[in-house]
């Protein structure tokens, strides 16, 4: 067998910019063995800059500006950590991100710049900085989608501000509108003569007043108040005065020159295998305004200089272009180019303009399929079969089918102890000494994540399920681990990053963590064994009687959600809110919920497979009511787009439903398999009401979706 390359060197790129993307891009193509990369973004999309005036303007929609940091990460074969970095310690070699520390072996930064104003009395409420992109980006569209007087102002006149204002005024015309550009200088002072001329034109077009020579003393909710007293009405300010670096850039140790990160030819900075690129980054040799043509023609020399610091080869130099080509949109679809001192505008420049932007974006998005490997010949029969016709998925999408699993379990022995008392179709046992009643259960998951961190905190969400489907308070957990093989300097990072992940799930429930055990092996696997103390009876799922209303606490269709991120057919916005969902715990749902009839988690078995359990240890049918399920965002789209777990037909065939209703997708998520998923409790129902009301002002996203009916069996309606 071909022995597994471990895992040797941490590749960390912090931020989501234009460069790294490309990067990305570029190392799932060719990636370098033994490397672990890790992208540090806040959010699971970054917007384009190039397209950003063209959304403001109403040419856009948000979606078509956004770079997918999730498949492009998936893509890449790197963890994806949602977080925003605030320090680098460069003595350890470690990124800090909230209270977690990040170990790297290189590392590169392109965390671009801001506009924010802090100086500014006001703008922190009030504005809007140009940059990040994204912020603009969502507050934009929510704005433009408003109704009654439009009133914009853009603090700043350069380029960049001339050029959201005229957008903004473009895309304001089904409203009445007006928009007003400030700068304490000149307008448009860095550019040239026949450009300044061709933008004063298309502005005052477009009814855009400019304001010069004036300061922004204060802004409010419906104004901004200039240093000379006078007065702009706005209720969207948008700060585009200048790039300002980071703050926290300066407090790292690298040189820098006015706040942005020095770098040498090579993009490397003042500390060893540490690279800077993009707006965030000061070419000392050559330098450079600040323009996203820079960062994606940097792309290139940081990969291959990136893979020469982790392997030990030579690195060669960026050189920059002297000048550059500038397209800018004038609102509509026309656009200006300029280029030493020259300036012409015209639509076919805009149209241009256009394919450039979407020639970029398709290279982020139209991500090739990388070659499987081949099978050996020849093969044992059934071995094509078992492998399927697509990757095994992760979570509980990876377990083992019910119908395998019965069966084995129903060859166990019968009670053997007086203190052990087996509770059929539960997951816990229960354990009573001395007349405490304890609550064990055991469960791991085979990892679907690259961050170990987030698969942790999971991992261990879905863990606690167990007790808390049994009203028990969490009392003890040990961990079983399996790391991919990789150094034993990775091992501590990672086993680091772990144990700070479980021991602040597992403290929040109120449960310690006793030690654990872990283990080398070909992929991350997370496990827990738990137990927990019942104050009273323990909830079963034996129990529900004809009447009783259904309650769930969380919406499904993460078995679907992670199958389609798998095969990068996820949205990134999708995937990380499935994520949140997954981390949320139920230790208050348990706590409002411990009176129930009967009470299971939802997972592996799907909703229909765990409801199935109900049924048959509480001795009546039920019916599920499939359109009052609750479903996590983008789970039904990708459904019907034919997306499946691979647990999912053993599920469907498990659960003995009769599907009385219309069937199709919708219905096909009650099989979905579910990782950490929510509480389904059987309830009384006088307290059906008064229970669920509770549960969404902790904070759940509750329903009731059917109720305990007479007979026997699941229908779904």
């Amino acid at each position: 067998m071909t022995p597994l390359i471990p895992l040797t060197r941490d590749l960390v790129l912090i931020g989501g910019g234009h460069s790294h993307a490309l990067v990305l891009k570029r190392w799932g193509m060719n990636p370098l063995p033994g490397v672990r990369v890790t992208l540090i973004d806040p959010g699971p999309l970054t917007a384009y800059s190039g397209m950003l005036p063209g959304h403001v303007a109403g040419h856009y929609d948000a979606d078509i500006l956004q770079i997918d940091l999730v498949r492009l990460a998936r893509f890449a074969g790197a963890r994806l950590i949602l977080g925003r970095a605030e320090a680098i310690d460069l003595a350890l070699r470690e990124v800090i991100v909230g209270a977690r520390r990040i170990g790297f072996d290189a590392a590169s930064l392109d965390v671009g710049v801001t506009s924010r104003m802090p100086q500014v009395e006001g703008f922190a409420e009030h504005g809007v900085p140009a940059k990040p992109l994204g912020l603009l980006a969502r507050a934009w569209g929510e704005y433009r989608a408003g109704e009654g007087p439009a009133r914009v102002a853009v603090i700043g006149g350069g380029v960049a501000g001339a050029e959201l204002a005229m957008a903004a005024a473009h895309g304001l015309r089904h409203r009445a509108a007006t928009v007003t550009v400030i700068d304490k200088d000149r307008l448009l002072a860095g550019a040239s003569d026949s450009a300044r001329r061709i933008v004063r034109t298309r502005m005052s077009a477009l009814g855009v007043t400019a304001i010069e020579g004036a300061g922004v003393a204060r802004i409010e909710a419906d104004r901004v108040l200039l240093d000379d007293g006078r007065e702009v009405a706005s209720n969207f300010t948008i700060g585009a005065a200048g790039a300002r670096p980071q703050g926290w850039l300066a407090e790292t140790g690298l040189a820098t020159t006015d706040g942005f990160v020095d770098v040498a030819p090579t993009l490397e900075t003042s500390a060893r295998h540490v690279f800077a690129v993009g707006d965030c980054a000061h070419m000392t040799e050559t330098p450079r305004s600040k323009a996203g043509v820079f960062a994606v023609r940097q792309a290139p020399v940081l990969f291959d200089n990136l893979r020469a610091a982790l392997s030990g080869g030579a690195m060669r130099d960026y050189c920059p272009q002297e000048d550059y080509l500038k397209l800018v949109s004038l609102g509509g679809k026309s656009a200006m180019a300029e280029k030493w001192g020259r300036a012409v505008a015209h639509p076919l420049l805009w149209r241009w303009k256009d394919r450039i932007d979407r020639r970029f974006m398709g290279k982020l998005s139209d991500l090739p399929e990388m070659a499987t490997p081949k099978l050996p010949e020849p093969l044992a029969e059934g071995v094509v079969e078992a492998l399927g016709d697509k990757p095994m998925c992760g979570g509980c999408g990876a377990k083992v089918g019910r119908g395998a699993l019965g069966e084995a379990l129903a060859g166990l022995p019968t009670r053997t102890r007086a203190d052990v008392l087996p509770l059929p179709g539960d997951d816990a046992g229960l354990i009573v000494t001395g007349g405490l009643r304890q609550v064990i259960s055991t469960d791991h998951l085979r990892s679907f994540v690259e961050d170990p961190d987030l698969m942790t905190r999971i991992a261990a969400i879905h863990a606690l399920g167990d007790i808390w489907a049994m009203g028990a308070k969490p009392q003890a957990a040990t961990v079983s681990l399996i790391l991919p093989r990789m150094s034993a300097e990775m091992q501590r990072r990672t086993m680091v990053e772990i144990m700070g992940a479980a021991r602040e799930v597992m403290d929040a429930a109120g449960a310690h963590i006793l030690g654990g055990h872990s283990s080398l092996g070909s992929e991350l696997t997370v496990g827990f064994t738990v137990t927990g103390i019942c104050e009273d009876d323990p909830v079963t799922l034996g129990g529900a009687r004809p009447g009783a209303v259904l309650i769930l606490t969380k919406p499904i269709g993460s078995g679907t959600i992670m199958a389609a991120e798998m095969a990068r057919a996820a949205p990134g916005r999708v995937v990380a809110e499935a994520w949140d969902a997954m981390r949320q715990d139920q230790g208050r749902a348990s706590a409002i919920l411990k009176g129930a009839q009967a009470m299971t988690d939802v997972t592996g078995f799907g909703l229909a497979g765990h409801l199935s359990g109900i049924c048959e240890a509480s001795g009546c049918g039920t019916e599920l009511r499939v359109a009052d399920v609750p479903l996590m965002p983008g789970a039904l789209d990708l459904a019907e787009a034919g997306t499946r777990s691979t647990l999912f037909a053993d599920n469907l065939s498990g659960a003995g439903a009769v599907i009385t209703g219309a069937g199709g997708p919708r219905t096909d998520l009650m099989f979905d398999p579910q990782t950490a998923g929510g509480l389904l409790a059987a309830v009384a129902e006088q307290d059906a009401e008064r229970l669920l009301a509770e549960l969404r002002a902790a904070g759940y996203a509750a329903a009731v979706v059917g109720r305990m009916v007479k007979g026997a069996g699941l229908r779904l309606i």
